[in-house]
């Protein structure tokens, strides 16, 4: 039930002013400058943007804007240009103001924040792949131009998931899985850790309700029980931290439900198989950076000297900090009834840092400069994705993926500077994340003094030293030697350009060859010659003809305009038109008898049998070549294969034994088919 339905203007007035005065009263708790005055002027302006207008719920459209703010400053941390801009967001959209009459009132930044989110308004995914890419693509150059404005719609989709119960199941769907496409995975990237783990929560709990309820159920269950435990555990640590003056908080935790049904799913494992649920966090204040990590460690032996520590869960994020600028000591003990328990070990910057991110670096922009530098490299990344896109929507977004979602490595130059890496990264990768001339002439890499190949996967810890020959250059299988993004856009971009070149060399060498023969290239002429070698576009063809893949003669191209053009029309003819042609020359008994084996005039039934080598993809290379000539005359086709081998037999309608040869001629010229003949 709406409960605006049932109150006043004035206690709805009254709803709206409480709301802002608690985004007042949360900015003049900060430590950000006093700025009241342009916040209060924001939001009156809002307010009367908005009048009259109301979301779904039916709650006045202007606490939308409110909620965004006061996620902003209390979750975010931002200042008053953010709070403003969060206040703003929607009314270039919405309403009759203009962005000039935001820029005029409130200046230039501000108004360009507002763009920048005013941009990216439509959402990331629309009706197309294109749509989708273009509306992402704003919204990292937005990002790039000023993190605020990512920072800023990442508050306005958290509200926006927060009141998803008011929206068709429909939207609530889409909106679930653009949360975790994308804003789950960019709030991850920025170091929003808190807020990363409630969007994949309630992503979760809109695409998938069941499996949300019960998980949550079992949490709840076993929440008494779970709080025994943890504190059990803790109770020695706590004496060792207190006798050695720290000045602390422990904050117990429990596993997201998203990452417990994620564990669930990957392992095949059931709830109670999920061994990990339990999670400490131990958060201590610290006047000193110098020794912050000592502190850390020392900390560390309090647990390992009461418990039994899990060999391969340490994790130090310390001495080699994340690329989003998290920073923290995690190591994995054995407790009480033999439940392992995840601990995080932080100072109360590194805790700040690691719930706030890119956001916190407002606040210490004047120190931890190590995080600003990895933030700042991955930002740079993103530029260098923007300033080389894929001409292909649905790359473009692939490329974007692999550096949003993937983990981290952590190697070395040989001089010993610190590189960080995709998991998964290669030679390859490391090469072109030093620089791009490189990764373009790279030929192999030395491991710890160790010759390996382009293709070798790194590990964390790894020295690499870069092998070059200025005559080595960027080959199509390179793009399966790497991973990381900024490698694959490099060599996407330089294999365009070289086969932009190629395409051209193989126009000229075709036209060539049609003004020495006297053949005349039309539209039907070039479409017979890409069927004859199964391609789809002329650039496939001069791109074959300038690498020498195909080597096209003056006779064969003869035999294509002349042998293949009648018998082409008949092949692609509607079968429909066939069996009307049939049914005003013959009764359906003499119909069916041509069908059962007539060769003459009319249609035939013909079997043919196929044999080949399997390989990846030539069945359905097969499949689709016997489709593409016969349209609905097939009437079956059964395979059975082996490892080495397949065999199949066709069995098709057609008008007359010739046909039937040219399907088995068109079938041969598919790599790896061996044989091919009609046996009735």
């Amino acid at each position: 039930m709406n409960r605006f339905n049932s109150i006043s203007p004035a206690e709805e007035d009254l709803i709206i002013e409480n709301a802002y005065q608690d985004v007042l009263r949360a900015y003049l708790a900060s430590n950000h400058r006093r700025k009241v005055e342009i916040i209060e002027r924001a939001f009156r302006f809002a307010k009367e943007a908005h009048r009259g207008v109301r979301r779904r719920s039916g709650e006045p459209y202007i606490l939308h804007p409110i909620a965004v703010a006061q996620i902003v400053i209390s979750e975010l941390g931002l200042g008053s240009t953010s709070i403003c801009a969060a206040l703003l967001h929607d009314v270039v959209e919405d309403t009759e103001f203009s962005l000039e009459d935001i820029r005029n009132a409130f200046g230039d930044r501000i108004a360009e924040i507002v763009d920048g989110l005013t941009k990216i308004s439509g959402g990331i995914f629309g009706d197309k792949a294109s749509m989708q890419a273009e509306n992402f693509k704003k919204l990292l150059l937005s990002m790039s131009n000023d993190i605020r404005v990512v920072l800023i719609k990442i508050a306005d989709r958290l509200h926006n998931m927060r009141t998803l119960d008011s929206v068709s199941p429909e939207k609530q769907f889409k909106k679930a899985g653009e949360t975790l496409y994308i804003y789950a995975p960019l709030a991850h990237r920025l170091g929003l850790f808190k807020i990363k783990l409630e969007l994949e929560d309630l992503a979760f709990k809109y695409e998938h309700p069941q499996k949300y309820a019960e998980i949550m159920e079992k949490l709840s269950e076993g929440a008494d029980h779970r709080e025994e435990i943890v504190e059990k555990f803790v109770g020695p640590v706590r004496k060792k931290l207190d006798d050695a003056g720290f000045k602390y908080e422990i904050k117990a935790r429990v596993k997201s439900a998203y990452s417990i049904f994620n564990k669930m799913r990957n392992k095949n494992i059931p709830f109670e198989e999920v061994y990990d649920v339990y999670a400490v966090r131990v958060i201590f204040e610290n006047e000193d950076d110098a020794l912050e990590q000592i502190k850390c460690w020392q900390i560390y032996t309090f647990f390992s000297e009461g418990h039994r520590l899990h060999p391969d869960r340490l994790r130090d994020w310390i001495s080699a900090p994340k690329a989003n600028g998290y920073r923290a000591l995690h190591l994995t003990a054995m407790g009480p009834e033999g439940k392992w328990i995840e601990v995080q070990i932080r100072s109360r910057k590194m805790d700040e840092i690691a719930e706030l991110g890119y956001a916190a670096h407002w606040k210490y922009k004047s120190g931890v400069r190590e995080e600003e530098s990895e933030l700042d490299s991955w930002m740079n990344t993103i530029k260098d994705i923007l300033a080389h896109p894929e001409p292909n929507a649905i790359d473009f977004l692939d490329t974007i993926k692999l550096n949003l979602f993937a983990s981290e490595i952590y190697v070395f130059t040989p001089k010993g500077d610190l590189i960080t890496l995709p998991a998964g990264a290669t030679v390859l990768d490391f090469a072109f994340a030093i620089h791009t001339q490189l990764g373009t002439h790279c030929i192999a890499g030395k491991i710890n003094h160790r010759l390996v190949p382009l293709s070798y996967k790194l590990n964390s810890g790894d020295q690499v030293e870069i092998i070059t020959s200025d005559s080595q250059t960027p080959q199509q299988e390179w793009l399966e030697y790497c991973t990381s993004a900024k490698a694959r856009t490099r060599i996407k971009t330089i294999l365009r350009k070289d086969e932009r070149q190629l395409i051209k060399r193989g126009n000229v060498i075709f036209n060539d060859l049609m003004e020495s023969e006297g053949i005349e290239p039309s539209n039907e002429f070039i479409t017979k010659v890409l069927a004859n070698y199964r391609l789809k576009t002329r650039d496939e063809l001069f791109l074959m003809l300038a690498n020498d893949e195909i080597n096209l003669s003056g006779k064969e191209l003869t035999d294509i305009r002349s042998r293949r053009s009648s018998l082409w029309r008949k092949l692609l003819r509607n079968p429909f038109s066939l069996r009307k042609k049939n049914n005003k020359n013959s009764s359906s008994s003499d119909k069916r008898e041509h069908q059962d084996g007539n060769e003459g005039s009319g249609n035939i039934t013909v079997n043919i049998s196929i044999e080949g080598s399997v390989r990846k993809g030539i069945l359905e290379e097969l499949t689709a070549s016997i489709s593409r000539i016969l349209s609905n005359n097939m009437r079956s086709l059964n395979i059975e294969a082996t490892e080495d081998l397949f065999r199949c037999k066709l069995s098709a309608i057609v008008e007359n034994v010739d046909m039937a040869e040219e399907i088995c001629v068109d079938i041969l010229r598919i790599k790896g088919i061996k044989f091919a003949q009609r046996i009735s």
